[in-house]
C-alpha cells in the first residue's frame, strides 16, 4: 500500500492513542471500509476492543484506496478488507474469523474447571484472581476483549490507589497479567451459548460448539450503554463522547460547554453533575418532553447554567483534526432544522442494557433483565452466582464491581467446598 495513503487516514487503536503523522510508525493492520458500512463499524468496534492498533482507511474520504480493495478481491468492492502485516487479508469477516487471523485462543485446554467465569471486564478478572489463588481450576470466556468497558475507557479517575488517574487499557492490561500470573485460562472473543445445571454441575456451551463442565459459575457480562447511533459516536468514544460523569466529568474542569444527552432521571441528575466542572450544560432530548423527575426538572429548569432542547435529536458528533470532539449536530425534529452545537463533550443517557440475552431465561431476571441474586450473589441456578454491572442492584462503578468480583469468588468456594463435603 502506498505509503501516502496513510498520511490521509485515521489511526485508532484501542489504548485511546491517535497516531500523529511523523509521531510514529503507523499502525500494520489497515481496515478499508465507509461509514455507511454496519460490518465497516463492526470489524472497528471488535479491534478497538481488543485493543489492536489499526489504520482505519475511509474509502468515502480516500477514494484512490478503492484501487487496493479491488485489487485484493479480484476486483470487487468488498468492505471491510482487512490487510495484515504479513500481507494476508480478510474480506467482510465475521468477528470469529478476524479472531483467528489475530491468534486469539478460543477452545479450552480442558472440558472441566472448578470455576467458569462468563465475562472478563474487572468483576470477572477479579473474581478469577482470587479463585485461581485458591488452587482453584479457573477459566475465564469473554465474548469480546478482557477488560470489558474499562478497557475501552480513555482513563479512569476515581479508582482508588490512583491518585493520577489510570488509563483503562492499562488497568485492565494489569488485572490481565495478574490473572495469568495465577494461571487463570482466558479466552477471548467467544460467546456462551447456554448454561444447564444438573447433578451438582453446571454446563456451561460455547459457540465454538465445546461443552464444559464447572463446580460453580460466575455471570460477569456486564450492561452496555445504550448508543444513539449518530454519526461519528464510535469513533469519538473515550475522545470526547462519555457515558459517565461521575467517571469522566473532571477531565472538563473548566470547559466552556457540555452537552447531555437523554432527559430521563440519569441525564438531568449528570447534567446537574457536570455544573460543577464545565461552565455551561445542555441536555438534548428526543422526545417533546423530558422523562425525568419533577423535582429534577425543576432544578434542571431553573439552573442558571443549564439549558433543555426538547423535540431534538443529535444526528453526528464532530471532531476535529486530532480526533476529539468539538461538538454536535443537531436537529429539531418539528421543523427539520439542523445546527452545530460546539461542545468539549457529550455524555450520553439513553438507557443501559444488561448483556443478558444469551442466556435464554435460565436464570431470573428483573423486568429490565438484569439478573436477580441473593445477598451472596447466588441465582436462580445452583451453582451460578452473578456479580457487577449486570446483578440487578449493583452501583454500576468500577470499585464496587471489583468489590463484588471479590466477593462472588469467595462464595463460589464456600459452594464447592460444599459440594466436596457432600461426596464424601
Amino acid at each position: 500500500m502506498p505509503m501516502g495513503w496513510l498520511a490521509m487516514t485515521q489511526s485508532q487503536d484501542g489504548h485511546g492513542d491517535d497516531q500523529r503523522d511523523g509521531a510514529s510508525e503507523p499502525p500494520p493492520l489497515v481496515l478499508y471500509g465507509a461509514a455507511w458500512c454496519p460490518d465497516c463499524r463492526r470489524s472497528k468496534r471488535f479491534l478497538s476492543e481488543q485493543r489492536v492498533r489499526f489504520t482505519y482507511v475511509d474509502l468515502e474520504a480516500t477514494p484512490e484506496a478503492t484501487a487496493e480493495v479491488e485489487r485484493r478481491n479480484d476486483g470487487k468492492r468488498i468492505i471491510p478488507t482487512i490487510v495484515f502485516p504479513d500481507g494476508r487479508h480478510l474480506a467482510e469477516p465475521s468477528n470469529a474469523e478476524l479472531a483467528d487471523a489475530l491468534g486469539l485462543p478460543r477452545h479450552a485446554a480442558r472440558d472441566t474447571y472448578d470455576v467458569v467465569i462468563v465475562g472478563g471486564g474487572p468483576t470477572g478478572l477479579t473474581a478469577a484472581i482470587y479463585t485461581a489463588r485458591e488452587n482453584l481450576r479457573t477459566l475465564v470466556v469473554d465474548r469480546s476483549a478482557l477488560g470489558g468497558q474499562a478497557g475501552v475507557t480513555e482513563r479512569l479517575d476515581n479508582y482508588p490507589g490512583f491518585p493520577d488517574g489510570v488509563g483503562g487499557a492499562e488497568l485492565a492490561d494489569r488485572m490481565v497479567a495478574q490473572a495469568r500470573r495465577y494461571g487463570v485460562e482466558l479466552l477471548q472473543a467467544v460467546d456462551v451459548e447456554a448454561l444447564d445445571a444438573r447433578d451438582g454441575r453446571v454446563t456451561v456451551r460455547l459457540a465454538t460448539g465445546q461443552s464444559l463442565q464447572a463446580g460453580a459459575v460466575l455471570v460477569a457480562t456486564g450492561s452496555t450503554y445504550r448508543r444513539t447511533g449518530a454519526e461519528g459516536e464510535d469513533d469519538l468514544i473515550g475522545a470526547g463522547v462519555h457515558f459517565c460523569a461521575t467517571c469522566d466529568g473532571p477531565f472538563y474542569s473548566g470547559a466552556s460547554e457540555v452537552v447531555v444527552i437523554g432527559g430521563g432521571n440519569s441525564g438531568l441528575e449528570e447534567g446537574l453533575f457536570l455544573t460543577q466542572f464545565a461552565e455551561h450544560v445542555t441536555v438534548v432530548e428526543y422526545a417533546d418532553t423530558l422523562a425525568g423527575s419533577r423535582l429534577l426538572q425543576d432544578k434542571v429548569l431553573g439552573h442558571p447554567r443549564m439549558t433543555v432542547h426538547t423535540g431534538t435529536e443529535v444526528t453526528a458528533f464532530e471532531a476535529d483534526d486530532s480526533g476529539r470532539l468539538v461538538g454536535a449536530r443537531l436537529r429539531d425534529r418539528a421543523d427539520g432544522t439542523e445546527r452545530d452545537h460546539p461542545a468539549a463533550a457529550a455524555f450520553v443517557f439513553v438507557g443501559l442494557d444488561p448483556n443478558t440475552g444469551w442466556l435464554g431465561g435460565s436464570l431470573d431476571t428483573d423486568p429490565r433483565g438484569f439478573v436477580v441474586t441473593d445477598r451472596v450473589f447466588s441465582t436462580s441456578l445452583a451453582g451460578v452466582f452473578a456479580a457487577g454491572d449486570v446483578r440487578a442492584g449493583s452501583t454500576k462503578q468500577l470499585a464496587s464491581a471489583v468489590g463484588e468480583g471479590a466477593a462472588a469468588a469467595l462464595q463460589m468456594r464456600y459452594h464447592l467446598d460444599a459440594l466436596a463435603t457432600a461426596d464424601r
